[in-house]
């Protein structure tokens, strides 16, 4: 990130004027993600008027067979489904954010810490080891990879020369990301259960999921909201440089722990219940940065809200190119990060030209 990061100060007569456009911009995109959130009620393979989902949600039990499919509709598959698109985007996308400013790295992911890789690692393990196929059964299993993953990495990088270097955070997340992802590979190939399950949960969805692995979720996502937060003043010095941040008083070693267990908390919180979701929190923490600024105080909840909004949208998308069949969201969103990537990549040679 390097300049970008670097906080500038407004002029005192336009410091008003840029708290108003960055509030305005928060207001704007939670109420797009109300109406975001209300169409996916309403769309998929059976289209529902805002009538019958007003009636899925709140309707009494009725003896009418078609009132009756409705609310199953609403209630078993649409809501836990939107809600885990909002939890799962507003994870991905605040994680996103987080990870690009600890390692000052503009390209960099979440699935750089190797929870992707941890976490479907551990799944085709324990369903090779124990022959699991309920989600409620292997999400715990991917959580604690992808948690595992993250440590790991974060100890790897906390040790030696470079101790505490972004550069050596990021080469260490290489290193064991391509470590997990062929012994993910070997197990999935010598076991047919393991390769199909990772076929299926590798695309990424957000659909299948019930309250049941939704709310522990949302328990740990909110614990690395609350720790995410607690951190934002000090990851804006951060940015500033080390040694900026250790003369003003920031206990760097604190910081980046503190940070980056918020990190593994939220995206791998987000990875174990949808499957690994690439391009999400890389594409919001550049639209976020666009419109805030590079003050993480605003940054990270626009960044969430943002990854809220796109994955939702991605799997409405997802519901509607194919019908009556879909896409799975983490294919659409990879649609459209590819060529976000690719533009990023050409935008810096252009800059450097």
């Amino acid at each position: 990130m390097g300049t970008t990061a670097v906080m500038e100060r407004p002029a005192p007569g336009g410091m008003a004027r840029t708290r108003r456009r960055r509030v305005t911009g928060l207001g704007t995109l939670l109420a797009v993600l109300v109406v975001a959130a209300a169409l996916s009620l309403a769309v998929g393979a059976r289209a529902l008027s805002p009538a019958e989902v007003w009636h899925g949600l709140f309707g009494a039990p009725t003896s009418d067979q078609r009132l009756t499919e409705i609310r199953l509709i609403v209630e078993t598959v649409r809501v836990p489904r939107t809600v885990l698109a909002i939890v799962a985007g507003i994870a991905l996308g605040i994680g996103g954010a987080l990870i690009q400013g600890y390692t000052r790295n503009p390209i960099a992911d979440t699935g750089l810490l190797g929870v992707n890789t941890g976490a479907s690692f551990a799944v085709v393990s324990v369903i090779a080891v124990f022959g699991f196929s309920d989600p409620f059964q292997y999400v715990w299993f991917a959580f604690l990879g992808a948690a595992v993953a993250g440590v790991v990495v974060f100890g790897l990088a906390s040790v030696g020369r470079g101790a505490g270097n972004p550069l050596t955070l990021a080469l260490a997340g290489q290193g064991i990301t391509v470590f997990l992802m062929a012994m993910t590979t070997a197990v999935a190939l010598s076991n047919q259960a393991s390769l199909n399950a990772l076929r299926f949960w590798n695309a990424g969805s957000v659909a299948g999921v019930g309250f049941d692995v939704i709310w522990p979720v949302t328990a740990f996502v909110a614990v690395g909201l609350v720790l995410a937060l607690t951190t934002l003043p000090s990851l804006n010095l951060l940015n500033l440089g080390d040694d900026v941040a250790r003369g003003l008083g920031v206990n760097i070693a604190l910081s980046r722990t503190v940070g980056i267990t918020a990190i593994t908390l939220l995206a791998g919180a987000a990875t174990a219940a949808c499957g690994p979701i690439a391009f999400l929190g890389l594409m919001v923490a550049h639209v976020a940065r666009h419109l805030t600024g590079p003050d993480y105080r605003w940054l990270v909840p626009c960044a969430g809200l943002l990854g809220a909004v796109v994955l939702l949208v991605c799997d409405i998308i997802g519901r509607l190119v194919v019908r009556p069949g879909e896409l799975d969201a983490g294919v659409v969103v990879a649609l459209l990060g590819a060529p976000f990537f690719a533009v990023l990549v050409w935008r810096g040679k252009f800059r450097s030209a």
